[in-house]
């Protein structure tokens, strides 16, 4: 079973160009951290072009979370920006990459706006 993390990321791969992202560049590293063992997110943003690997490679931006935390937000459970200011998420590097991509998280979902809603099956509305 693929769980939100990885459908999260898979999907911003498939899309290869997301609008939101049309003025971003940068490099975007999420680790996650669960005890000895860290897996490594990289996306890659080019004026709306996105490439999403598992490299551990130098990026612009790195976010070090628990993988539990990234499963709330990538299905809306949580806010990255509340989460961030409580200081459940570590950012080094420019900050504001992680803003411009905190935007593609779903919304909670019970709550209304203009932010996608992840479904469990993986598509995106």
């Amino acid at each position: 079973m693929v769980d939100a993390t990885t459908r999260f990321f898979e999907d911003l791969d498939r899309r290869e160009y997301e609008p939101l992202l049309a003025k971003s560049s940068g490099t975007l590293r999420w680790d996650l951290h669960e005890g000895a063992r860290t897996t490594h997110w990289l996306v890659r943003i080019d004026h709306g072009r996105v490439q999403v690997s598992q490299e551990d490679q130098e990026a612009d931006a790195v976010v070090g979370t628990s993988p539990k935390l990234f499963d709330d937000l990538a299905t809306g459970r949580e806010d990255g920006i509340a989460a961030l200011l409580r200081g459940d998420m570590t950012v080094t590097g420019d900050p504001r990459l992680v803003v411009q991509l905190e935007r593609l998280f779903p919304s909670p979902p019970d709550s209304r706006g203009p932010r996608r809603r992840f479904e469990a099956h993986g598509e995106v509305r």
